[in-house]
């Protein structure tokens, strides 16, 4: 039985199809990964089918009395109240039970006979329906899963107002699985767990009997939980079945069939297009090519292939060769309390560490310290002094986000000249329509790229990556590792990417929470 139907979706974005009477059937119960490249649509699929965005054309329709939930990470939430509140939200139709069975408690007392059988028997279907539901153990089941997901880290009285950006996420993504809606709508939803949180929500995901849609760049992820792959692509939304790994093999014959096909039609348009040209004009064959023009007229353009924008990421290295690039002595780092216990690192200028750990432990406040962005509680930390420091952040920040990548590369280097500029976007697959695109519209993977392509213009040798992988597609994120393996510098890298991380790395500091 199909949960959703999509037929003949049409959607343009500047002078481009994103999609191009695309059509789509999701069955209940299905687990659909879906990918693209950076730009091609995912995030505008995801909005357009939740009824945040409205297609240019087509229809979206779902089963009645659905019930769909979004993990729309861009969204903010009520920061007046605790952890525990927002999460017991998930079950107001649980106490709009209760206020209906208490009514019917007060009901009692002034009825009688029949009318009184009646309030009986339901109010005792109403007490079984909340018992079965969990409702008078609300705070176990909501642990059970925020839990698996480390928000007893933050703590369930925490202020809403005090969480991370990273943590915020985690909340809502715990509220959506505590909701249990039909069908769940996930974007990006690993992007803020660590390693042993993605397991816990892989077996979740795994054992879930209901149809998520779930998009991901983690492709160890996808692998796991994906039965069915919708790939968005040339226009089109096509379904694969099986993983990605088993998606990616049928892909590729697709590809060269699609390019294949333009190509025929291209070589058959400019045919036609030549003899009409040439015949419209005589008296003889101005009705031959009169027909002739009909029929392309009629023809059922194919989209052309999406040029593949790969990106060449870079990053210069200023020499330095020295045994003591950072040492760290009983390191405290926190805001009003310490968040790690005491740290004690030392690296080399060829060092390359990954510091993992739960996320909201305290892994970016860390390299903010070591950065002098914030004061450390305790401890000491030195840093050879001809150190050159680039930071790649993990949220993305913009001054003015209606700036073009343009506008905004400009103002980082307004000295250079616009064919360097251009030049300098395009090497990060940043060129043509996407150079003036504002940063607002920009995909999170074309956001990053634009990142990068400033730090690349910037000697270093240290480079401090705090989640440099959220949101670049999988070409982008093998480019960044075969850049940061040509680095000639230490690198210092939070990820919670193993296979990524442990192909850079060489040595691993494990982030633990102070008790």
């Amino acid at each position: 039985m199909s949960v959703l139907e999509i037929k003949n979706l049409t959607h343009r974005y500047d002078d481009r199809f994103l999609f191009d009477n695309a059509n789509l059937t999701i069955n209940n119960g299905e687990h659909v990964g879906v990918v693209g490249l950076n730009g091609a649509g995912k995030s505008t699929f995801i909005n357009i089918i939740a009824g945040n965005l409205s297609q240019d054309d087509g229809e979206v329709l779902w089963l009645n009395g659905i019930r769909k939930g979004y993990l729309d990470q861009h969204a903010d939430i009520d920061r007046t109240k605790t952890v525990m509140e927002y999460l017991l939200s998930s079950f107001t139709y649980l106490y709009e039970k209760e206020a209906k069975l208490n009514k019917m408690y007060e009901d009692m007392a002034f009825a009688d006979g029949e009318q009184l059988d009646r309030l009986i028997k339901k109010s005792a279907n109403l007490q079984d329906e909340l018992t079965s539901e969990g409702f008078y153990d609300l705070e176990s089941k909501i642990k059970k899963v925020a839990n698996g997901l480390g928000m007893n880290i933050v703590g369930y009285d925490a202020p809403i107002s005090q969480l991370s950006g990273g943590e915020r996420a985690k909340l809502m993504l715990s509220k959506l699985l505590l909701e249990s809606p039909d069908i769940m709508l996930l974007d990006e939803p690993t992007n803020f767990l660590d390693i042993e949180h993605i397991d816990w929500l892989i077996k979740y995901l795994n054992d879930y009997k209901k149809t998520f849609l779930v998009i991901s760049h983690d492709i160890k992820f996808l692998d796991a939980v994906s039965r069915y792959i919708v790939n968005i692509e040339n226009g089109y939304i096509k379904k694969y079945t099986g993983n990605y790994t088993a998606f990616k093999a049928q892909h590729e014959m697709n590809a060269k069939q699609h390019e294949d096909a333009y190509k025929r039609q291209q070589a058959e348009i400019k045919r036609i297009t030549e003899y009409i040209d040439k015949n419209k004009a005589r008296a003889s064959t101005a009705k031959m090519a009169h027909s002739r023009q009909k029929m392309l007229d009629k023809m059922q353009l194919v989209q052309k292939p999406v040029t593949i924008l790969d990106a060449q990421f870079d990053f210069p290295y200023h020499p330095l060769n020295c045994k003591d690039l950072l040492v760290v002595k009983n390191l405290e780092v926190g805001y009003d309390k310490t968040l790690i216990p005491p740290i004690n690192l030392h690296l080399n200028s060829q060092s390359r560490l990954w510091i993992r750990g739960t996320n909201g432990v305290g892994k970016t406040t860390l390299l903010k310290t070591l950065m002098h962005k914030i004061p450390q509680l305790k401890g000491s930390f030195l840093i050879h002094p001809e150190a050159r420091i680039l930071y790649l952040e993990q949220d993305l920040n913009f001054p003015n986000k209606e700036q073009s990548a343009s506008q905004y590369f400009n103002s980082c280097y307004p000295m250079m000249n616009e064919k360097d500029r251009r030049t300098s976007l395009a090497k990060v697959g940043l060129k043509g329509e996407l150079a003036i695109k504002p940063i607002k519209n920009m995909s999170g993977g074309e956001q990053v790229r634009l990142k990068i392509a400033v730090l690349s213009h910037i000697k270093s040798n240290v480079l401090i990556l705090d989640e440099p992988t959220n949101h670049l597609d999988v070409r982008a994120k093998e480019e960044l590792k075969r850049a940061l393996n040509q680095y000639e510098g230490a690198i210092i890298l939070v990820s919670h990417e193993e296979d990524f991380a442990t192909a850079i790395c060489n040595q691993i500091f494990d982030a633990k929470t102070k008790i």
